[in-house]
């Protein structure tokens, strides 16, 4: 028996339950992990309230870092002994040990930390996509990132700083904002004492960015708009103050003939060779130096509620952790 977190219904912090499981012998193209650490997202979030369905009951998580403990049959992507990091669904990560899809299973290297491998997967392979396929950034491209001292923030503002793009990050406090700065970000903008959209203004002297990344959705959408120059694409990744509301393909012609796509890393990762690219090029950037994984917050696994009443209070900043 292994521990892990499960639900039976949808809601609160407290809907999580830290239980026994029984995970058995990995099957035909799995391999048995046994977690050092799991990485905990807002996205976690989302599926435990419901916003993002499964089936019930089920566990959460997609993202952690361990050993291989055992293969199935046809597995060639790891062996036994590897150590690994993944990113991805089935959801389930918050847990002692599980058997996984061994395609979604990538060569941990040695120079990186399971603690570093677990906080940084989804986050970094997520800035990855962002940056390189959805747009390709080019040294001196302007663009504004909203929540730039979460974890994908703090990430994409040392991404950035390294490729020579000139960040404008936004964030909610004081604290934050010097956490963005030091990370990269060439300008960052409190939008609690701020209009995010008159200071992009002023920072750009009235030409506005090229891209917009916004992971918070309702409560930034429209003003994100009108930070674009025409042209410019609306990158919205995710809905942290909930869904974007419903609005009119005139919103996008009447500022200039703007650009928007909806991504998921999912997509962006669907066939193996991507995938492995992918990672490929976090790895490189991350033993570099050049990206720094920040974990600021760790709790053990039966404290998966806490982390996320914090993770939705904002409390947190760069990534969070569990460990089993």
């Amino acid at each position: 028996m292994a521990k892990a977190i499960r639900m039976n219904r949808t809601g609160g912090p407290e809907v999580m339950e830290y239980v026994d499981v029984e995970v058995g012998e990995p099957g035909p193209g799995e391999a048995r992990v046994r977690h050092a650490a799991c990485g905990i997202n807002f996205i976690d979030v989302y599926f435990r309230t419901g916003l993002y369905p499964q089936p019930l009951p089920a566990g959460l998580g997609m993202e952690g870092a361990g050993v291989v403990e055992a293969i199935g049959e046809g597995v060639t992507e790891v062996a036994v002994g590897d150590r690994v990091a993944y990113a991805g669904r089935p959801n389930g990560a918050y847990c002692e040990v599980r058997n996984m899809p061994s395609a979604l299973l990538l060569r941990l290297p040695s120079a990186i930390s399971f603690e570093t491998g677990a906080a940084m997967m989804l986050q970094g392979l997520t800035v990855q996509y962002l940056f390189r396929r959805t747009v390709p950034l080019k040294r001196g491209d302007t663009i504004l990132f909203h929540a730039a001292a979460g974890g994908v923030g703090l990430i994409a503002s040392q991404w950035a700083r390294a490729l020579g793009v000139n960040m404008i990050g936004t964030v909610g406090s004081d604290e934050k904002a010097a956490l963005a700065k030091a990370a990269g970000c060439s300008h960052v903008i409190n939008y609690n004492t701020e209009d995010f959209v008159a200071r992009v203004m002023e920072i750009t002297n009235g030409e506005k960015v090229s891209v917009v990344y916004d992971s918070i959705g309702k409560d930034t959408f429209i003003k994100s708009l009108d930070c674009l120059r025409p042209l410019g694409m609306m990158v919205s990744f995710g809905s942290a103050s909930g869904p974007v509301p419903d609005f009119s393909l005139a919103e996008l012609s009447s500022r200039g003939s703007l650009f928007i796509t909806r991504p998921t890393l999912f997509s962006y990762a669907a066939k193996r060779a991507d995938l492995e690219a992918m990672a490929a090029d976090l790895f490189a950037v991350v033993a570099s130096g050049e990206v720094k994984i920040a974990v600021h917050q760790t709790y053990k696994l039966a404290d998966a509620a806490q982390a996320h009443i914090d993770l939705e209070a904002r409390k947190t900043t760069g990534s969070s952790i569990l460990v089993p």
